[in-house]
């Protein structure tokens, strides 16, 4: 279970957060000018944002069309059994799958739900036929493809 504090975040870190979410690659002397700060001032914002978790990763983000990817679908699936054991064992095996982007545990229906990127139907036939059938302790499954991203985003813009 994941624990969460709220982080005390001033106008310039959500600033900060506002910018290199849209603009990771931004030089900190570029960004320094931005907020009207010196150039190691920003930086000792930065890496205090780091060090406490607030940033915890750099991306490039790919555009999956572009490599062939273009099969996009929520895969969601429900347990047999609650034990804490099959539960470890299930999600080590799901976060292992390459094909599989996210991970939720949710409320409703099913337990949980995949967000899975695979080249064409036939991969995702694969991908149902071969990893998520045959794993042990899967009562149901469910599939929905994604005929059209509406939007897609990994920046959660923060008020200034």
């Amino acid at each position: 279970m994941i624990e969460s504090s709220k982080a005390k975040l001033d106008v310039l870190d959500r600033k900060i957060l506002n910018v290199l979410q849209t603009e990771g690659r931004l030089s900190n002397a570029e960004l320094a000018k931005r907020l009207n700060l010196s150039p190691p001032a920003t930086h000792a914002r930065v890496k205090r944002l780091e060090h406490e978790g607030i940033i915890h990763q750099y991306a490039a983000l790919v555009d999956r069309h572009r490599l062939g990817i273009d099969t996009l679908c929520f895969v969601e699936f429900s347990l047999q059994l609650h034990s804490i054991e099959q539960i470890q064992s299930i999600l080590a095996t799901v976060n292992s799958w390459p094909e599989v982007l996210e991970c939720h545990n949710v409320t409703g229906e099913y337990d949980y739900l995949l967000k899975v990127a695979v080249r064409n139907t036939q991969a995702l036939e694969s991908f149902i036929s071969q990893r998520m059938i045959p794993l042990d302790g899967v009562a149901r499954i469910h599939t929905s493809m994604v005929l059209k991203e509406v939007k897609s985003t990994t920046a959660i813009i923060l008020e200034e």
